[in-house]
C-alpha cells in the first residue's frame, strides 16, 4: 500500500471527508498507479460491476470520476490511513448503467478486512450524499458477498430489491433522506 501522493484539483476543503482513521479525498492524476493496482487485483475488482480493470480501463475510469466530480460535486474518493497515510482503496458513488440510480460503492485492499474501514469510509461517504442533495442513495452486493452486505445494513442501509447479473443474485440497498 502506498501513501497519500500531494493533492489534486478536485480535493477542495469541501470535498475531503476526514473521520476519527481514514481520509477520502476525490481522485487525481496522482492516484493512478494505487488505482491501477486496486482495479487489476480480483481479490478486489473481481466483486466489482464489471470485474478487474485494465490499466487503460482504470485510466479512463479515473478521467470519468474526476469529470463527475466537477459535473456532480459528488463522486468516488480514494481513502487514506490518517495515521500511515497508507492508500487503502476507494469508496463513493457511481451512476448505476443499468438506470436503479447513483450507488454507493467501496473496495478497500484485502488486508483491511476486519478492521471496519469499509464501514467507516462508507458512512462518511453516505452521509456526504444525503448532504450534498441525493435523495435516494443505493448500493448493490452479491449475495454472497456477506461482508459487503454487513458493512451496508450496518451503515443504515435497507434491502429493497433485488436481481440477477451473470448468474449472479445481486441484492440492492437504499438509503433514503
Amino acid at each position: 500500500m502506498s501513501s497519500v501522493a500531494p493533492l489534486g484539483p478536485l480535493a477542495t476543503p469541501g470535498r475531503i471527508l476526514r473521520t476519527e482513521r481514514l481520509m477520502l479525498l476525490p481522485p487525481g492524476p496522482e492516484n493512478l498507479a494505487d488505482l491501477i493496482r486496486l482495479k487489476a487485483d480480483e481479490r478486489v475488482f473481481g466483486w466489482m460491476l464489471h470485474g478487474t480493470r485494465t490499466p487503460e480501463r482504470t485510466r479512463e475510469e479515473l478521467e470519468d470520476d474526476m469529470e463527475f466530480w466537477q459535473v456532480r460535486g459528488y463522486g468516488t474518493w480514494c481513502v487514506f490511513e490518517r495515521a500511515s497515510g497508507a492508500f487503502l482503496g476507494i469508496c463513493g458513488f457511481m451512476e448505476r448503467p443499468d438506470g436503479r440510480g447513483v450507488a454507493l460503492r467501496f473496495a478497500l485492499w484485502p488486508e483491511c478486512r476486519g478492521k471496519g474501514f469499509a464501514r467507516e469510509a462508507a458512512r462518511a461517504a453516505l452521509a456526504f450524499g444525503h448532504r450534498a442533495g441525493l435523495r435516494r442513495i443505493i448500493a448493490v452486493a452479491r449475495e454472497t458477498n456477506r461482508a459487503s452486505r454487513a458493512v451496508l445494513a450496518d451503515i443504515g442501509m435497507r434491502e429493497c430489491g433485488e436481481f440477477l447479473h451473470q448468474g449472479h443474485r445481486m441484492l440492492v440497498f437504499e438509503s433514503v433522506a
